[in-house]
C-alpha cells in the first residue's frame, strides 16, 4: 500500500519502489521478455489471475510496474499501468469501456491526434462521438449524452489552445449520465492538478511530454482513481461486469473490485491482444525524469509566466493564451485547478497570419521548430500545418486552433534568453 501521508514532491523521488536489505537502491532495469517457474500450474494460476506475478512481458515487467506505481500514487489513484505512447494510453482507457455501437463525449479541445483517434479511427470500429465545447453549459452537455453513450473525456489543459477543463462540471455531468470521466493531464501532470481529486475517475499522461522531460522516450499511462462503481451500472459496462469467457469466466469488478477492475481488464485483454508495451529500459529513462518532475515544473512555469507577459505586450502578437495571464480566459479556471502554475506552454498569434507566423519561426534561434513539445529544450510549432493539419477549418477553430497559431513549449533555460530570442525573431519579420 503506497504511503499517502508523502507529499508529491518527494513521491517523485522514492514512490513507486522500495528496496529491500541489500537490493538496488535504483529501479532495476529487468531487460527479459520472460520468466521462469519450477512448475506449470503456478504459471498456470498467473494466467488464470489467481495469483500476481510476471510470465510475459508484453502484459506485465518489473520495472514497467514500479514506475507505474509511483506514477499512480503521485496522481493519488488505485491502480495504473504503462503504455508504449500516449495515444495508446488514451485509446485504451476508453477501448476498455467501449464496444461496437457505444459513444463518447469528448471535449472538443484536445490534442488533433487524439481527436483523430476519436472522431476517424475509433469511428471505423464503430464507436461514435459527440465534441462539446468545453465552455459548454450543463444543458448542452447533457444534450450531449446518449443511452449508449459510456465515457467522457477531455485534456486538464488542451494541446495546444491551453483552455483549461471545468473538471468538476464535466465529471458532473459523465456522473449524472452514469458513465466515467476521463481526463488526459499530460500538461499539468500531477504536480499541478490532480483530477482525481476533482471528481474525474480516470487520468492518463503522454509520458513521453513533462514526465520523461529530456525528449528520450516515447511512452503513456492510465491511472485509476477507483471510485467508479462498476456494478451499479452493470448494464453500461458488460465487460467489467459479466463473466470473461478468455479468463475461465472472471468477472473482473467483482473479483478485483472498484480499485482494480479498470486497470486489470486492460492489461489482460487490452495489453494481451494488442501488445502497445513501453519497453523496460524506457521505463527506466522515464523514471530518471521523474525525480525531478516537481523540480522542472516549477522552472517550465515560471518561464512560461515570462515570457508569455512579454509576448502579451508585444505590438507584433495579435493574441496569447496562457491561462496565468489575469485577462484570459481561462485564469479564473486556472486559479482553481492550477493554483500553482499551469505549464510551460503558451500559444500566440502573429500579426500577419500563417505566413508571419512562419517566418517569426525561422527566425528564432534558441527556440527549434520541432513536433515535441513539454521538453527541457525550448521548442515551437504551427500546429494547423502540422499536430492538427488532419482536421477541417471547422475542426480547427472548435478545438481553438486558429491558422496563425504557435505553440511554444518553454524549456528549462534562462528566461532572460527565451525572450531576447521571441524579440530578435520578432524584429525581424
Amino acid at each position: 500500500m503506497a504511503d499517502t501521508t508523502l507529499s508529491r514532491n518527494t513521491i517523485c523521488v522514492q514512490g513507486g519502489y522500495t528496496p529491500g536489505n541489500g537490493e538496488p537502491r535504483q529501479i532495476p532495469i529487468i531487460q527479459s521478455t520472460t520468466f521462469k517457474y519450477d512448475s506449470s500450474d503456478e504459471m498456470g494460476k498467473l494466467f488464470d489471475l489467481e495469483a500476481d506475478g510476471y510470465f510475459y512481458s508484453r502484459l506485465a515487467n518489473p520495472t514497467c510496474d514500479h514506475v507505474a506505481a509511483k506514477i499512480t500514487q503521485l496522481e493519488g489513484g488505485t491502480a495504473g499501468m504503462l503504455t508504449s505512447s500516449g495515444q495508446a494510453a488514451n485509446f485504451f482507457a476508453l477501448f476498455n469501456i467501449c464496444n461496437a455501437g457505444d459513444h463518447i463525449v469528448s471535449s472538443s479541445s484536445i490534442y488533433g491526434g487524439t481527436f483523430n483517434l476519436i472522431a476517424v479511427t475509433m469511428a471505423k470500429m464503430g464507436i461514435t462521438a459527440t465534441f462539446v465545447s468545453p465552455d459548454a453549459s450543463d444543458e448542452e452537455l447533457d444534450a450531449a449524452f446518449q443511452p449508449n453513450t459510456k465515457a467522457v473525456f477531455g485534456e486538464t489543459i488542451a494541446n495546444p489552445a491551453l483552455t483549461v477543463l471545468d473538471i468538476e462540471r464535466f465529471a458532473a455531468a459523465a456522473h449524472r449520465h452514469n458513465v466515467p470521466l476521463i481526463v488526459d493531464n499530460t500538461f499539468a501532470t500531477p504536480i499541478n492538478c490532480r483530477p482525481l481529486e476533482w471528481g474525474a475517475d480516470i487520468v492518463t499522461h503522454s509520458t513521453t511530454k513533462y514526465m520523461d522531460g529530456h525528449g528520450g522516450c516515447v511512452g503513456g499511462a492510465i491511472v485509476d482513481g477507483g471510485r467508479f462503481d462498476w456494478m451499479a451500472h452493470a448494464d453500461k459496462f458488460p465487460g467489467l461486469t459479466t463473466p470473461d469467457d478468455s479468463y475461465h469466466g472472471i468477472t473482473y469488478a467483482e473479483r478485483f473490485g472498484m480499485g482494480g477492475a479498470f486497470i486489470t481488464k486492460c492489461t489482460a485483454q487490452l495489453m494481451r491482444d494488442f501488445g502497445c508495451t513501453q519497453s523496460p529500459v524506457s521505463a527506466y529513462m522515464l523514471n530518471l525524469g521523474l525525480e525531478s518532475l516537481h523540480v522542472r515544473m516549477a522552472r517550465h512555469c515560471e518561464n512560461g509566466q515570462a515570457v508569455a507577459e512579454f509576448l502579451a505586450s508585444h505590438p507584433k502578437i495579435a493574441y496569447v493564451n496562457y491561462c496565468g495571464l489575469p485577462g484570459d480566459k481561462y485564469h479564473a479556471a486556472a486559479q482553481k485547478y492550477l493554483p500553482n502554475g499551469s505549464c510551460g506552454v503558451v500559444s500566440f498569434g502573429v500579426k500577419g497570419g500563417r505566413e508571419a507566423a512562419a517566418a517569426f519561426m525561422g527566425h528564432l534561434k534558441v527556440a527549434a521548430i520541432e513536433t515535441h513539445v513539454a521538453d527541457a529544450r525550448t521548442c515551437c510549432l504551427h500546429p494547423a500545418s502540422s499536430t492538427h493539419r488532419q482536421m477541417t477549418e471547422e475542426q480547427l477553430l472548435a478545438a481553438g486552433v486558429q491558422p496563425d497559431l504557435v505553440r511554444m513549449s518553454c524549456g528549462l533555460e534562462d528566461k532572460a534568453d527565451l525572450i531576447a530570442d521571441i524579440a530578435q525573431a520578432l524584429d525581424k519579420i
